[in-house]
């Protein structure tokens, strides 16, 4: 069953919900996993892209779009529709829905700021894994 961690920017926290997904995604690749990073449309991806080359000084996160790059080497893909589907080990989750493909994955990282609407939809997606059965972790990130 794939576990699944919602991850919260604490009140005062500094940053949003991409750039917590791309330390989501450094510390995912940093333990030797590929990471499938699920965005809701290419202009979110492109954001996330221009992102990861400079979230964090000094640092590099080998990445690319889907379609743009060859999976097998690239350990961190930007989607927008669940492609490649042989990709199986972390999601990153940047839609408002539940990703329909989740299931096939081992874990289900689902990032969270302190906008009301991305809360406001990150409650429905907890309810709906709860629902299902799903044993939900939650981490409140500063």
């Amino acid at each position: 069953m794939t576990r699944i961690d919602f991850y919260v920017l604490a009140d005062g926290a500094r940053g949003d919900r991409l750039g917590l997904a791309c330390r989501i995604a450094e510390r995912a690749h940093g333990d030797g996993r590929r990471v499938l990073v699920h965005c809701p449309d290419m202009d979110l991806a492109r954001q996330l892209d221009r992102l990861l080359w400079t979230f964090r000084d000094g640092s590099f996160l080998p990445h690319g779009l889907v379609g743009e790059v060859k999976p097998a080497y690239t350990p961190v893909l930007l989607s927008t529709d669940g492609e490649p589907t042989d990709e199986d080990q972390v999601l990153i989750n940047l839609s408002t829905e539940v990703p329909e493909f989740f299931g096939r994955f081992e874990r289900l990282c689902e990032p969270l700021d302190r906008d009301p609407t991305v809360l406001r939809a990150g409650r429905t997606r907890w309810k709906y894994y709860s629902d299902c059965g799903y044993d939900l972790k939650h981490h409140e990130v500063r």
